[in-house]
């Protein structure tokens, strides 16, 4: 589907550490695999009705070869998650709706998938049509979390 190739297109221009580009992303659209993604993510069935899920990993392994530990257990993640925020800009963008989870079984997804180690799963991203338009979310207001020059203690 052309709109699922530029959501992913979308996902690959992040930015990432050193341009290593630690990303995978693993197409779901069999319903037998979604329904055993679904047991694997807490029971969370609603992913159902998504068309696809995209099921994004990090590849460990090379963030580690160039950063060691600290590219492994974090700069990794943080690109990962800098490709899975523009697929979601992405997906609102074309009309579609998602949800970022995060809440799942990673060795159970990694087995359902054949994930080979040192490839973490971060991400599921079910993308589909909104059966209604979401309600805007209450958030902070900005002056509750900046801090000028130093961090200025809890608020």
């Amino acid at each position: 589907e052309e709109d699922l190739m530029k959501i992913l297109k979308a996902g690959i221009l992040a930015p990432s550490a050193g341009n290593i580009q630690p990303w995978e992303f693993i197409i779901v659209t069999n319903n037998e695999t979604k329904e055993k993604l679904c047991e694997a993510a807490l029971g969370q069935y609603w992913m159902m009705y998504a068309w696809v899920i995209v099921v994004v990993c990090a590849k460990e392994y090379e963030s580690e070869s160039v950063y060691g530990f600290r590219g492994k257990t974090l700069y990794c993640i943080q690109d990962t998650a800098a490709a899975i925020e523009n697929m979601l800009l992405a997906v609102t963008a074309l009309g579609y709706g998602s949800c970022w989870v995060g809440a799942f079984e990673e060795e159970e997804v990694r087995r359902i998938l054949k994930i080979p180690q040192g490839v973490r799963p971060v991400a599921l991203i079910p993308i589909g049509v909104p059966a209604e338009r979401p309600m805007p979310r209450n958030r902070k207001d900005i002056f509750s979390v900046i801090h000028f020059e130093s961090y200025k203690g809890l608020r």
